[in-house]
């Protein structure tokens, strides 16, 4: 609940974009809704190969649905998945932007802690902190694992996740994309998929009033 002195949340427009290798599937819906979700999972299983796939297509779209439900539940700036070619999501990809109006925005060691904090999850280990140089602006990268508190809280599951911030030159927003999965057998694999994603990703600031789109992106 805010309160008269909370500050305002940055009036800051934006376009992401990915040049995104195969396997990833921009899953980002502008309304959130399941409607909006079954459209755009028919018009991507119906390009798949079905030689390549060792599931039913039916389990994909139903899947590829719930997904692209979920991970707009926040009404990030963009979401995605990683499927391999047997059908099976690998992983999943969020990009959102944070800031305040006349709250600076915070530097690359205080943005540390900060990228650590779960609302349903705990850090186990000690984490790999990186400084990067993207093209999106210099960037602080975080991978550690988490254990994830299960439905009902009923034990615990294990995911791995890589937090990027990205403090984009020109602008106010702290932007962080994260990128989950649960296969950590295959951390390598979607690590490297994931680096790579982000190298591609630009921040393009908007006029205000300006909704347009790009390709392979969303506006915030």
């Amino acid at each position: 609940m805010t309160t008269p002195d909370d500050p305002a949340p940055l009036d800051e427009t934006f376009a992401c974009t990915f040049e995104f290798q195969p396997g990833w599937i921009d899953l980002t819906l502008r309304d959130g809704t399941k409607v909006e979700a079954k459209a755009l999972a028919t018009e991507v299983v119906n390009r798949l190969n079905p030689l390549g796939l060792q599931i039913e297509k039916s389990a994909v779209f139903d899947d590829m649905v719930e997904r692209a439900v979920d991970l707009n539940d926040d009404t990030p700036t963009l979401a995605a998945a990683y499927y391999s070619e047997a059908g099976e999501a690998l992983a999943n990809l969020m990009v959102d932007s944070y800031g305040d109006e006349g709250v600076p925005r915070p530097d690359r060691g205080e943005v540390v802690p900060l990228l650590l904090q779960w609302g349903n999850a705990e850090v186990t280990g000690t984490p790999q902190i990186a400084h990067l140089e993207l093209a999106a602006g210099p960037a602080v990268r975080i991978q550690a694992m988490l254990k994830v508190k299960r439905m009902l809280g009923f034990g615990r599951k294990l995911t791995e996740f890589i937090k990027y911030a990205v403090f984009p030159p020109g602008m106010e927003s702290l932007i962080v994309v994260t990128v989950t999965w649960e296969k950590i057998a295959l951390t390598e694999q979607i690590t490297g998929l994931a680096d790579e994603a982000v190298r591609t990703m630009r921040i393009t600031p908007l006029l205000t009033g300006d909704v347009s789109t790009p390709a392979d992106g969303g506006a915030a």
